[in-house]
């Protein structure tokens, strides 16, 4: 089930925060470094480390995994693509990730935590004047509505290996339920009982994530706005009503 050429009005910034994809290849990122200075010296620049030179590897890999995912779908996934996208060797992406499953996983995990550290965030930033319900919703449209939820759900439609496909869900699972903990945190700072919270979480994500999904047959903007304003207001009462 390939689900990645869904409707332009989709969001990737929830992807993975790009990193400037084929901007340098390996060779000219070595050759720039060895002549940079080594302290202090021209223009003050700095020697990256060899830790530093290869986490950037790594993370080029990654947000190229996520454009080869999202233009060619898990079915049609080839590593090789993923080294000619981000502009490095096949050998030095093999050296980082062996297999194409060790690649899709560690993509996933790097974009999932991605957005993790976003609704955390987005969360904790919350002033007194500021909407908790509204917040959520808007934090679950961007997420659901993202690149990033297609090609999960590609995935997991497409893995016929079940070891893998579990490991793949646990590790979704893992960075998702800490981020509803955190919009179900904020909700309770505002009064509203735990249960309550947790009720009207389920409920709201899942008219999100439905909505979402509906977008691929029905992409009808305007309405989804409708329709979520018409369910804070619902959920609004209803929590008055809990009170």
């Amino acid at each position: 089930m390939k689900v990645m050429n869904h409707d332009p009005s989709v969001r990737d910034d929830a992807d993975t925060s790009p990193t400037s994809l084929g901007r340098r290849n390996e060779k000219s990122a070595r050759l720039q470094d060895e002549a940079a200075p080594r302290a202090n010296g021209v223009n003050g620049r700095k020697r990256r480390t060899q830790a530093e030179r290869t986490q950037e590897t790594r993370a080029r890999i990654l947000d190229a995994a996520v454009v080869v995912l999202r233009k060619n779908g898990y079915a049609h996934f080839r590593t090789a693509d993923v080294a000619r996208t981000a502009g490095v060797s096949r050998g030095a992406q093999l050296h980082h990730f062996g297999t194409k499953e060790k690649l899709v996983y560690a993509t996933m995990e790097h974009v999932f935590l991605n957005v993790l550290d976003k609704s955390r965030a987005r969360a904790g930033a919350l002033a007194k004047r500021d909407d908790p319900l509204a917040a959520a919703v808007a934090d679950a449209r961007d997420f659901f509505f993202s690149t990033a939820f297609f090609i999960s759900l590609d995935i997991a439609t497409s893995i016929n290996k079940k070891p893998f496909r579990d490991k793949l869900m646990a590790m979704v699972r893992d960075a998702r339920l800490p981020a509803e903990q955190a919009w179900r945190e904020a909700l309770m700072a505002r009064g509203v009982s735990e249960r309550v919270a947790d009720d009207v979480l389920w409920l709201t994500f899942g008219l999100v994530r439905g909505l979402a999904v509906r977008m691929l047959w029905q992409n009808e903007p305007d309405r989804f706005d409708r329709l979520l304003t018409l369910w804070r207001g619902i959920v609004e009462e209803y929590v008055k009503q809990a009170r």
